[in-house]
């Protein structure tokens, strides 16, 4: 991760680091105007992109467009930015967790201009994810411009993805709440104002742009307690649909790695596959948002085997998409899906109780899509808000509570990860801030070493040691061989403690025969959680540090504990 140097401001602009909020704020409305413009410029580029290759989709090859748009969308990340294909999202999660929120600048433009080819080209993703990338880095760098500390940064990141996804969607809570749900994840009054001020400043950027305008409109829906108890079967389906498309993404990630190609030519294949299903299907080209609309106002006049086959379709367009290399979200697919999964189940309910008045069909639809999202992101209250502010549903409030509790706690048991979050969780790298994973990764070993100890030679006599223990303030002596000082054990007083009495002992013991060879060792370079642990498991108040079997000091659990402390407070705000 490049850092950049950062510029000083001026000993006038003072006031500002006294008042902390004060400064958050001021910084929020600057991030949230910029990644609200950030969104804007995406969708226009997508629309434009949309009607320029309008002309060329009744051809007979306008199946290798997805293709071509997937293969230079590689190409741009690879080649040009140096910046591997991905959602976005986890980089900006990893970003948060190990690095302070810190993003490279190009960013901000990289994943703008790739999900651009991938999407308008015709590939199964959305622009959400690529825009909380650019939104996120514009945060980031505007923290470093103005010299801000860590914890600082990464609201600011959270700022900038709360006011990409607002703008968006025309969504300000549904923006925060994925910011602070997703993002950060933690709720804390220090993130929450300025968050919720980007979000607000991010929507009002795209409203005068664009227009106030709902993304999807519905018609008014009068729900009954059948519709709210046929709803747990609805959460169950959109459960198994999130599960599904997980995992189909992961297997197709890694079926494309094994693949002996470059990544483009893999990307390619990804977006000619995507191509021919689009044939037959149009729905599970691009973004989809066209196909929302029909469904949650209840105009899709297809039946069950259509709408069941489109949502198994768009499952594997967007795997195809995604998995071989295609720059993308998964916000519009999941909407998508959802909302196709949420007109089949009401199709399934027409045929099994015909005599039952059932609420129309875009009601099922947008519980799908609330099914979908929380349960792929773990993250209902981001599922439940957006639902309701980019459809004005207000009325399904309680129904799109219950499907999306009950998506989320299915697809936790089945995947205790979340889409975004398993392969940060798999490596090790998701670290939330005050955590203890993330405050012990914070320090280094190298930080705690204790260098007072003296060190004793194993063909020392006992009466020498003796003299040594007088001078020392420790009860620990690391023994070195004579000849070459590698390290070979320690003294501990207890050890010496029964020749104490037996003044014949001290001209006849060598250390090197009272010494204690099976030492817990630890190195500069080992993760302190691990030596935390292993000090807990064997009850050590210290272990020996050694490189290339020469003993460097020691590390104590009573100093690695303040600084832990120390750390802590850093990272809450203390």
């Amino acid at each position: 991760m490049r850092i950049f140097q950062s510029w000083r401001y001026p000993a006038s602009w003072s006031i500002f680091r006294m008042d902390d909020r004060l400064l958050l704020v001021i910084m929020a409305v600057i991030v949230g105007s910029c990644s609200g413009m950030a969104a804007v410029a995406l969708n226009r580029a997508l629309v434009a992109m949309f009607e320029w290759l309008h002309h060329f989709r009744d051809h007979w090859w306008a199946f290798t467009l997805p293709a071509v748009g997937a293969a230079l969308s590689s190409l741009f990340l690879d080649k040009i930015v140096k910046e591997g294909a991905g959602h976005g999202v986890p980089e900006v999660i990893y970003s948060v967790s190990r690095y302070g929120g810190l993003l490279r600048l190009r960013s901000s433009i990289s994943r703008l201009i790739s999900s651009c080819l991938t999407i308008g080209s015709g590939g199964s993703a959305g622009p959400e994810a690529p825009v909380v990338m650019s939104g996120a880095s514009i945060g980031s760098n505007i923290a470093k411009f103005f010299s801000l500390n860590d914890r600082q940064r990464v609201t600011l990141v959270g700022c900038g993805a709360a006011g990409a996804i607002s703008a968006i969607f025309n969504a300000p809570i549904a923006g925060m709440v994925f910011a602070i749900e997703v993002i950060l994840g933690e709720w804390k009054a220090l993130h929450i104002i300025p968050i919720a001020i980007a979000s607000v400043t991010g929507t009002e950027i795209s409203r005068t742009l664009q227009g106030n305008q709902i993304a999807f409109s519905h018609r008014k829906f009068s729900i009954d307690f059948t519709d709210i108890l046929a709803c747990i079967g609805l959460a169950v389906l959109a459960a198994a649909a999130s599960i599904l498309l997980t995992r189909l993404l992961r297997s197709m990630h890694s079926i494309s790695g094994r693949v002996p190609a470059p990544v483009w030519v893999r990307a390619a294949i990804g977006g000619c596959a995507v191509g021919i299903v689009g044939i037959f299907l149009p729905v599970v080209m691009g973004e989809g948002y066209h196909w929302i609309r029909i469904m949650s106002e209840g105009a899709l006049a297809k039946g069950l085997a259509f709408v069941a086959l489109a949502a198994l379709a768009k499952i594997v367009a967007t795997s195809l998409t995604l998995g071989w290399g295609g720059s993308g979200g998964i916000f519009a697919p999941c909407l998508v899906i959802g909302s196709l999964v949420g007109v089949a189940y009401h199709h399934v309910l027409a045929l099994l109780w015909p005599s039952v008045s059932w609420v129309n069909e875009g009601c099922f639809a947008l519980l799908g899509m609330a099914g979908l999202i929380s349960g792929i992101l773990q993250a209902p209250l981001t599922g439940i808000f957006l639902i309701v502010e980019i459809t004005g549903g207000y009325e399904v409030i309680l129904p799109l509570i219950i499907v999306s509790a009950i998506s989320t706690t299915l697809c936790h048991w089945i995947e205790p990860a979340s889409f975004y979050l398993k392969d940060l969780v798999d490596l090790g790298h998701l670290l939330r801030p005050g955590t203890d994973a993330r405050v012990l990764s914070d320090m280094t070993v190298r930080e705690l070493i204790e260098k007072d100890c003296i060190t004793v030679k194993q063909n020392m006599l006992l009466r020498e040691f003796i003299n040594i223990v007088q001078q020392s303030r420790r009860n620990y002596f690391p023994v070195e061989n004579e000849a070459n000082n590698h390290f070979l054990g320690m003294i501990h007083l207890d050890d010496i403690r029964p020749y104490l009495f037996n003044p014949v002992m001290y001209d006849t013991v060598l250390i090197g025969q009272i010494m204690d060879t099976n030492v817990e060792v630890v190195h500069p370079d080992d993760d302190l959680s691990e030596i935390l642990s292993r000090m807990d498991e064997q009850h050590l108040f210290s272990m020996p540090v050694v490189a290339n079997n020469r003993f460097i000091g020691l590390v104590s659990k009573a100093t690695l504990l303040d600084k832990y402390r120390k750390e802590l407070m850093v990272q809450t705000g203390q």
